[in-house]
């Protein structure tokens, strides 16, 4: 098990963890081949949804296509780089009004009975849809809400987030809390990006984020609630604020943890002096979307790390659990 606590590289050791590691080499043939094999069947599903959905629905195609022309600059911020993108397509998302009244006015866009008529999906443990994001960030986006309509909450779900990080090997899977960036807070989900997009994937030390990483899924559940049992719970909030990217390579996951204190920077809005900027996973994993062209020309490297220094909690030297 090992931790990069804001930037704090702590190694856990655990006894027997080299005899861990060996039997993980030495399991059945039949074991891993099965893993292997389901993880290629759901894989190719994937892939043929994609294939079907930017075929037939006219929206999804619109988008996919248009994010091959989209506008990219980078930037580096505290020594980190971050790369901005002008998304037009992610307006509604950056813009979704999130308050419990306009939650209630409107349909829940995650609901299969709210779904658009075009939009098809595949079940994953029976507890969820994987669909095609059709105002995509990634060259190939997901989806993945709760078949029920139940809050965004990640505590009970954390080893779900293991288990499709496992079998979509391919993709960096990650969670934005009700108050972090997530659009639907009311209805819970995850969402996927492929491999190769965040710059957290190279550097995850680099981030600030809290970064856990094993072979051992038990391990893994038993720190993260040792994680999230230490962050501070507001007296209006349901859960901690915070956001989590997840992939499985080499047979290990990696788990960055992005703790918060805040929803949206000061300099959130429309105004010509404001930034359109809504941060989740994906932006503190090192990708910035603007849907505004504007604030995409104007935002500059002293910008982001402002908005960084707003989001993250004061205390940057907190301590990894102790085991």
């Amino acid at each position: 098990m090992t931790y990069f606590l804001h930037g704090i590289h702590v190694i856990y050791l655990p006894k027997m963890a080299i005899v861990k590691n060996r039997k993980l080499l030495l399991r059945g043939i039949d074991d891993k081949g099965f893993a292997i094999k389901m993880n290629f069947m759901l894989k190719e599903k994937i892939n043929h949804l994609f294939e079907e959905q930017l075929s037939e629905w006219e929206l999804a195609k619109k988008n996919y296509n248009a994010l091959e022309q989209i506008k990219t600059k980078t930037l580096v911020a505290d020594g980190r780089e971050y790369r901005i993108q002008f998304n037009p397509a992610r307006i509604a998302s950056s813009a979704a009004k999130v308050d419990a009244q306009s939650l209630r006015e409107r349909k829940c866009f995650l609901c299969s009975n709210n779904l658009p008529p075009e939009q098809r999906g595949i079940s994953f443990k029976e507890k969820y849809t994987i669909l095609v994001n059709p105002y995509p960030i990634f060259p190939r986006h997901l989806t993945v809400p709760a078949v029920e309509h139940t809050p965004q909450l990640i505590a009970s779900r954390f080893g779900d987030m293991l288990d499709l990080a496992q079998q979509l090997d391919d993709y960096v899977v990650f969670y934005n809390g009700p108050k972090c960036g997530a659009s639907a807070p009311d209805h819970f989900h995850f969402q996927a990006g492929n491999k190769g997009f965040l710059p957290v994937e190279k550097n995850r030390d680099k981030y600030k984020a809290i970064s856990i990483e094993s072979d051992n899924k038990e391990e893994l559940l038993e720190h993260f609630q040792q994680i999230y049992d230490s962050l501070p719970l507001r007296p209006d909030d349901t859960e901690p604020m915070m956001n989590i990217l997840t992939w499985y390579e080499l047979h290990q996951w990696m788990v960055c943890i992005f703790p918060r204190k805040k929803h949206r920077p000061s300099c959130y809005g429309e105004g010509e002096t404001d930034l359109l900027i809504s941060p989740g996973a994906v932006d503190l994993g090192g990708v910035f979307i603007t849907p505004l062209e504007k604030d995409f020309l104007k935002i500059t490297a002293e910008d982001i790390a402002n908005i960084l220094t707003e989001l993250r909690p004061a205390n940057e030297n907190s301590r990894a659990p102790d085991r």
